[in-house]
């Protein structure tokens, strides 16, 4: 499978105290430890089922013997970015954060006096660019010693290889000067060869990057406001604020229960649903349908993903010998009822090579190997 187009990981980041775990946990309905901050690095990790309502009524329509939905894997590390007293992200810990498409930073805005703040004062901006240092600290370390590597190799490089290092040195360099302007990779003016280029390095400030911000009960009459502060501030980031606490206690309740109980606070949906759907749209990812084998199951992939290397997110055995693909789009499906129904009317398409696929297609790929 394509490391591009895999189902998502997300890594939860955040100063000590901000109520990473908490999250953590309404986000997985997991039960993590919640209690001093610790500098171990064995991570918290949980699975959460993407909620679909598509997935729910293709469900109904076809019957299969087996649903299986998009997951996504949320990895939440209990120490602190700092370790040993550098400013540099450890090994283990830096591992489980490149290996993540994106990072959600619990950001506390709550009042607890039992748990004060470690700066004494709440203050989302400065708690943001308290983080984004240390990610930057993190890249300047990786580049210098990349640069170190690639000077080394000029020393005897041959000339037909001499071109490429010298390129290679030149946008370190470039990313360098910018970091140090505090100005993380994800906000520098980068050519698309040149963002390309660096997929290989997993900088940490070129990662997406989702905000949440975890107000307390008292402050939920004022979230909007408080994201749409951080958005300006901050608008190359995805941001929502919601409750940690209050998620976590509702998570006990009974699904109608818990309905009845936001509808009654003004809250429109769980957080996890936010939290997906802010994820989506910050990475740019769809849904699509297969219903083959008397299996249906939902997969994920990059808006503007081709029919082709949809079906390699399948098995890399369907993207080499692909044929075509039949293809209906959700919304059609349901108006015609049946797969039957809507080939009769022509809404059953057949789709080669170049076709891209759309959010809530339901596919059936043909191919040959």
């Amino acid at each position: 499978m394509d490391a591009k187009i895999r189902d998502m990981k997300i890594a939860i980041v955040g100063l000590p105290k901000s109520g990473k775990t908490t999250v953590f946990d309404v986000l997985t309905k997991g039960k993590a430890e919640i209690g001093t901050y610790t500098t171990s690095l064995v991570p918290n990790v949980g699975v959460a089922r993407v909620p679909d309502a598509r997935l729910l009524s293709l469900e109904n329509r076809f019957h299969p013997k087996k649903v299986t939905p998009v997951e996504v894997s949320y990895v939440d590390i209990a120490g602190p970015l700092k370790t040993s007293g550098k400013e540099e992200i450890g090994g283990e810990l830096l591992n489980y954060l490149t290996a993540a498409d994106a990072l959600l930073q619990v950001v506390r805005l709550f009042e607890d006096a039992r748990v004060p703040h470690p700066e004494g004062s709440l203050d989302a901006r400065r708690d943001i660019a308290t983080l984004d240092l240390e990610l930057a600290f993190s890249d300047l370390t990786i580049i210098q010693r990349r640069l170190d590597r690639v000077e080394t190799a000029l020393r005897g490089a041959q000339h037909s290889d001499r071109e490429a290092y010298l390129r290679e040195q030149g946008l370190l360099h470039k990313l360098s000067e910018s970091l140090e302007r505090d100005i993380p990779i994800r906000q520098q003016d980068l050519a698309a060869d040149e963002s390309k280029s660096l997929s290989h390095y997993q900088f940490l400030t070129a990662k997406p990057m989702l905000i949440v911000l975890n107000i307390g009960e008292a402050q939920l009459s004022q979230a909007s406001s408080l994201e749409d502060e951080i958005r300006v501030a901050y608008p190359q980031f995805g941001t929502i604020a919601l409750c940690g606490k209050l998620e976590l206690e509702l998570e006990q309740l009974s699904d109608t229960e818990a309905a009845e109980f936001r509808e009654a606070m003004g809250l429109t949906q769980p957080a996890l649903e936010q939290v997906i759907d802010l994820s989506y749209r910050v990475l740019g990812l769809i849904s699509f349908f297969t219903t083959a084998s008397d299996q249906l199951r939902a997969w994920t992939i990059p808006r503007g993903t081709t029919a082709p290397r949809a079906a390699g997110k399948i098995h890399s055995d369907m993207e080499r010998g692909f044929i075509r693909a039949e293809v209906i789009g959700y919304n059609d499906l349901e108006r015609c009822g049946t797969i039957t129904e809507a080939r009769k009317r022509g809404l059953l398409r057949v789709e080669g090579k170049n076709y891209v696929i759309n959010d809530g297609d339901v596919v059936t790929f043909l191919f040959n190997v």
